[in-house]
């Protein structure tokens, strides 16, 4: 288990956004935001290579959670090599443990392990993005009812853990924009810098 859990943190490790951001001669960490994800991509790389990150970095985690599966053999395993490759792309080893903010890591990886409740949480993340243009406020109310929604849809234990720990580290890593969403200067999505 030791094994997938180091093997998906450094899956995870591999930053999409920084990536795709050097095929466009551009280092997404200087420019917008500063973050690696999609919604910065989107404002600085445009919404096709924001897709493409959006891509890798679902599959970083959907992959994760099958090479716990096969390494570790249990549901438990699995779990926890998805949220290595979380931990991986928010604080990455190629970027001096720096990162995203896990939101597509945590959706592939939670697709891997319950497509129900990664299918439940999308028309949350959606409905609160189609009424504000906030991408932040989304992503923080989906991540926290993660856990509740893997309880009612009763997923078991293994993806209610996920639920849990990956929703928080996502609502950790979005304090700043929390901060900014209070103050009223959070960017909404289509907004340029």
């Amino acid at each position: 288990m030791l094994g997938s859990i180091i093997l998906s943190y450094l899956l995870g490790s591999v930053p999409s956004g920084v990536i795709a951001g050097r095929l466009k001669g551009k280092d997404i960490r200087r420019i917008g935001s500063g973050n690696i994800g999609t919604a910065n991509a989107a404002r600085v790389l445009g919404v096709p290579m924001a897709l493409a990150v959006l891509a890798g970095d679902a599959l970083k985690g959907f992959l994760a959670v099958y090479l716990g599966r096969w390494l570790g053999g249990t549901p438990t395993a699995a779990v926890l090599a998805g949220l290595a490759a979380v931990c991986g792309h928010n604080w990455s080893l190629f970027l001096g443990f720096k990162g995203g903010k896990g939101v597509a890591t945590s959706f592939g990886a939670c697709l891997a392990l319950s497509p129900v409740l990664a299918l439940t949480l999308v028309p949350i993340w959606v409905a609160a993005v189609a009424l504000t243009r906030y991408s932040s406020l989304g992503s923080v109310l989906a991540a926290g009812a993660a856990p509740l929604m893997a309880a009612i849809l009763r997923q078991g234990w293994p993806v209610f853990w996920f639920g849990l720990a990956g929703g928080t580290l996502i609502i950790i890593r979005h304090r700043s924009n929390i901060n900014r969403l209070l103050s009223g200067t959070e960017l909404r999505l289509g907004d340029r810098f």
